[in-house]
């Protein structure tokens, strides 16, 4: 399916790298829903800024109810059914460095916070989106996933462990949702010049990762979005189970 005919749910989509997601789609003509949890303001700006394709709507992507009550507002709203969903929401998180806790110190509830976010988040959405996906035999899953665990330059052990297990989910969602015609795969990016999350982030490391990459460069939330669209788009039909690193050629497997 072009992605002029979809409607694609970006949690967290009205800030930082969800934000550029959201423009990303919304200049190749998708319909967008803009899921936040508290960042209303920015929401509502981007949908008007947008236009009639892009729709904001709330929800905790860690409350299933929640987002069954978002598929069905948006439904509502648009009289058609979601067609993909990039899971892009981050519970509460900053890459800033040195500051993080150490092995020694963290506590197993920022653990369980990054893969209530990740983990959760993702299953909930795509249990919400899936009768329809079915009854379409289309669907179009992408996770937002990380390259530190392949090359864990910074140990952040929380944010790492729990994309680790949303690749993990990704594989096996692939496997069994296949024979549906809906395909799920990862995008991973290192870090990105700049989002809310990396803004904590020294401009000594920026300059670090770029002269580590071939490209010399940190990859933008933009070039970062485009990715995403590969896997939404019909390019990507025979595509499933995979993930795809987005950094700049940092990380080579």
């Amino acid at each position: 399916m072009q992605l002029a005919k979809q409607w694609v749910l970006v949690t967290g989509g009205a800030r930082g790298l969800g934000a550029a997601i959201t423009r990303a789609l919304a200049r190749e003509g998708a319909g967008v829903i803009i899921n936040y949890h508290q960042s209303a303001a920015a929401a509502q700006s981007l949908a008007r800024e947008l236009g009639p394709r892009a729709i904001a709507l709330q929800a905790d992507v860690t409350d299933a109810a929640a987002v069954r009550e978002l598929v069905r507002q948006a439904r509502e709203a648009t009289g058609e059914p979601i067609n993909a969903v990039v899971n892009n929401a981050l519970a509460q998180f900053k890459f800033d460095g040195d500051a993080r806790p150490k092995l020694g110190d963290i506590a197993w509830e920022r653990f369980a916070q990054q893969i209530e976010g990740a983990v959760k988040g993702a299953l909930n959405t795509m249990q919400a989106l899936l009768p329809d996906m079915r009854a379409q035999g289309f669907g179009r899953i992408v996770n937002v996933g990380t390259n530190l665990f392949q090359n864990p330059v910074v140990p952040y052990h929380d944010y790492t462990a729990a994309k680790a297990a949303l690749l993990s989910l990704t594989r096996t969602a692939a496997g069994d949702l296949g024979p549906d015609g809906v395909t799920v795969n990862m995008v991973s990016g290192g870090l990105l010049r700049t989002t809310d999350a990396s803004s904590a982030t020294p401009e000594a490391v920026f300059d670090l990762i770029a002269g580590l990459t071939p490209l010399r460069r940190v990859t933008t939330p933009a070039e970062f979005a485009d990715a995403v669209l590969f896997f939404l788009s019909p390019w990507a039909r025979a595509v499933t189970g995979q993930n795809l690193v987005v950094d700049g050629g940092l990380v080579k497997d």
